[in-house]
């Protein structure tokens, strides 16, 4: 004895009896529309699945009564336009949540229903990928080269998603020229107006006389239109934080008030010229005032105020490369987030199996200057202890660390290998960066910048799987560049060799390529 399952789970949609109008209806005078299932329906989630091509100022009203929606539509509809209401998953039964997939509702407000369409499809124009766990909000924006000066300012009338395999259609289209978008938001209201937004876009107006297939679109974080500081802040650790919304070329920054201060304040940026941090030596000021400028041009001022009661912690904390491990080839560096002015090595102790060692080197590199290495003959199958003791680091404003201490052992595995790359077709007159990245594509490895030259050399380069990617640097500041939609300027060409390389320990390899870059 047991209670009855109730049968098999419900997994299929609602099926549509009736629409009133007809669908495809022209000269439509209608105020309401209604369409009849053979089921319960409900509503999910529909403010952002719901939409009508061309959009209008006041949407439709869409309620559900039983097994019916009713759709009252607004007084504003244009004559002589072809309407089309999407519903994306936005339809559903009552029971399971079964979503009614790829219906719409077309209507013609005149005698003639337009018929025409574009197709295509959307992919990243860094990874050249298209994922569907991230990238489904992208929307396809079509918008009449007669009203283009509404892009990044109103909503784009003219819109569809994309499906899980990046592929959209634009339906019901009249004959005109038009201008198309990809667009990835942040504030689903199809305006390209947030840096963090990623936007693409074809070179080229559109001459829509019959039906076209087969457009590629990608869309990438480009270059917003006008320059601003995105964040600005005092660090726990009293250091100045500025955060810009797009990269500079050439940057530079200074302090125009107190100009006192100008004198004494190091800047480190980073590596993507996107951000920078600022030290001074003390921070007791109630305002500071700085000029950021690119290539010598004054790109914005920015005012910074320090509330009286912040405290802060100017410790300086020594950075390590390593964990648990070290090996034969990289060595141990130290460095910190403060200019480092020296290192005592009579405060470092480094103790093999509980025996102190002093036979260590301690190095500053040639071309860093805040980054110093300590080498040793490592052994195999000994634990090792290194202390920095306190004091032992001092930062040019005569700040110090506290004790720091970490263990490791050797790496045994000599997992080490030389790879040569052959580059062939590559144009004498532009530079390229070539760079190595994890099997997953998540962290750069390596990169190099090369100028007129075919050939790359990784030696004692660690074992594993990696990914080869090479950009076109087609503006020489050394960083791949995304879209300029407002210049009409595409993202910088990338090609990734199509599968993983293997770099083997102790093989030395030669690799032979042909980048195609799109």
């Amino acid at each position: 004895m047991q209670t009855p399952t109730g049968g098999p789970k419900d997994s299929i949609p609602p099926k549509l009896l009736a629409e009133l109008p007809a669908n495809l209806t022209r000269n439509f005078k209608a105020k309401i529309i209604e369409l009849q299932f053979d089921e319960y329906i409900k509503l999910n989630n529909y403010q952002k699945e719901f939409s009508i091509s061309p959009d209008v100022e006041k949407q439709p009203d869409y309620k559900v009564k039983k097994k019916s929606l009713i759709i009252t539509l607004p007084d504003s509809l244009e004559n002589n336009t072809t309407y089309t209401i999407n519903f994306g998953k936005g339809l559903v039964d009552f029971n399971e949540g079964n979503p009614i997939i790829n219906y719409n509702y077309v209507f013609a407000t005149g005698p003639e229903l337009d018929s025409l369409s574009i197709s295509g499809s959307v992919k990243n124009a860094y990874t050249k990928t298209f994922d569907p766990k991230n990238d489904l909000s992208v929307r396809v924006l079509l918008i009449p080269t007669r009203q283009d000066t509404i892009f990044g300012k109103k909503k784009a009338n003219i819109f569809t998603s994309v499906d899980s395999s990046g592929n959209f259609i634009l339906k019901n289209l009249r004959e005109d020229t038009y201008r198309i978008y990809a667009l990835k938001e942040e504030n689903n209201d199809r305006i390209y107006n947030n840096p963090d937004e990623l936007i693409g876009f074809l070179a080229d107006s559109i001459v829509l006389k019959e039906d076209i297939k087969d457009i590629k679109i990608e869309y990438s974080k480009g270059k917003p239109k006008d320059f601003r500081v995105s964040e600005k802040r005092i660090q726990k650790d009293s250091r100045i934080a500025l955060k810009f919304n797009q990269p500079l070329d050439s940057p530079s920054v200074r302090i125009i008030f107190p100009e006192d201060l100008q004198k004494d304040a190091l800047y480190s940026y980073a590596s993507s010229n996107d951000s920078l941090h600022i030290v001074l030596p003390k921070v007791d000021f109630d305002s500071i005032k700085f000029e950021i400028s690119d290539k010598s041009n004054v790109l914005d001022t920015t005012l910074l105020r320090r509330s009286k009661n912040d405290k802060y912690d100017r410790e300086l904390k020594p950075r390590l490369n390593i964990t648990n491990k070290v090996d034969k080839i990289n060595h141990i560096t130290i460095t910190s987030d403060f200019p480092i002015a020296n290192i005592d090595k009579e405060k470092l102790i480094l103790k093999e199996d509980t025996i102190s060692r002093r036979n260590f080197q301690l190095q500053k590199d040639t071309t860093e200057a805040n980054i110093y290495h300590v080498r040793f003959n490592w052994k195999a199958k000994k634990n090792y202890e290194f202390i920095i003791e306190e004091k032992a680091i001092s930062s040019i404003f005569n700040d110090t660390n506290k004790e720091y201490t970490t263990t490791f052992t050797l790496d045994e595995t000599e997992n080490f290998g030389d790879i040569k790359f052959t580059i062939n077709s590559l144009d004498s007159n532009v530079n390229y960066i070539v760079q190595l990245m994890d099997d997953k594509m998540d962290k750069v490895i390596d990169s190099k910048y090369i100028i007129n030259s075919s050939e790359i050399r990784y030696n004692k380069f660690p074992g594993g799987k990696y990914i080869l990617r090479i950009i076109k640097d087609l503006n020489n500041n050394k960083r791949w560049d995304g879209a300029n939609v407002f210049q009409k300027i595409q993202a910088e060409p990338i090609w990734y060799l199509d599968k993983p390389i293997t770099i083997r320990a102790n093989w030395e390899q030669s690799e032979t390529i042909t980048p195609k870059f799109d």
